[in-house]
């Protein structure tokens, strides 16, 4: 009678294992939440040299966020949302108008690429896009911050969330460079009691979800799910392989 040896049914017991193990791995993947992530580049035409990133942690409906940007106007507060429900992009250069005489980008003129307000980014209370828009005695200050919290977010904003629909603004520019807001470009389109600089964008940055399994370390890069599933179906390829070598050693030494 033709026996595998000892050494070949280690093998398969690892193979066998392997793959009945990989739907439950997947399965904890896609129920353990969403990690999202953002780099915020400044807003074309207004005249920023800022930086930054963001970082979201999606389960259910609580939003656990960071940001961190460098390079904003001092001194001042910066407003940050949430935008959902149009492209899920930051406006290009061409979305510019003439505001105050000036070519510059308001909020509204890139509501038709980042959309609407989804949530409020604000340190403290309330969230809403209703009530805590423009809550500036609640939003980060200064030309460098990190901003940490986690919130509750309603179906809408976890739904463009999950679906790569989101996108991180932070608002307030300085784009006469004379250290503050003023009224250089006009009042704000989106309350004309304050100036527009107080307002406009400044940074913005798609929030896409992050690959299962992403690399951390090394170059920085992460490995998409067909590289995934290549590299494992490679992995058992070479087990098979050696599954075949053992079991014909193991015949030929019986």
């Amino acid at each position: 009678m033709q026996k595998a040896t000892p050494a070949a049914i280690a093998v398969l017991t690892v193979i066998a294992g392997g793959t009945a193990l990989a739907p439950a791995a997947l399965a904890a993947d896609e129920t353990g939440g969403n990690s999202l992530h953002a780099t915020l580049s400044p807003v074309p035409t207004n005249k920023v040299t800022g930086s930054g990133t963001a970082t979201v942690h999606l389960q259910g409906h609580e939003a656990t966020i960071t940001i961190k940007t460098q390079g904003l106007l001092a001194d001042a507060p910066h407003a940050q949302h949430f935008h959902i429900g149009a492209k899920g992009q930051c406006p290009p250069a061409s979305a510019a108008k003439k505001h105050n005489g000036s070519l510059s980008m308001n909020t509204t003129d890139g509501l038709p690429f980042y959309g609407k307000i989804g949530a409020s980014l604000t340190t403290t209370g309330d969230t809403s896009a209703s009530h805590a828009a423009l809550a500036v005695d609640r939003f980060p200050k200064g030309a460098s911050y990190t901003y940490h919290r986690t919130l509750t977010v309603d179906e809408e904003t976890a739904t463009s969330l999950r679906s790569d629909n989101a996108v991180v603004v932070v608002h307030g520019i300085d784009y006469n460079g004379n250290g503050k807001y003023d009224n250089n470009l006009g009042p704000s389109d989106l309350d004309a009691t304050l100036p527009s600089e107080a307002t406009n964008p400044a940074l913005c940055g798609p929030l896409k979800t992050a690959p299962a399994g992403a690399v951390a370390g090394g170059m920085g890069g992460t490995q998409d799910g067909d590289t995934m599933a290549l590299t494992a179906a490679g992995g058992l390829l070479v087990a098979a392989g050696g599954v075949m070598y053992l079991r014909r050693r193991g015949i030929r030494q019986n």
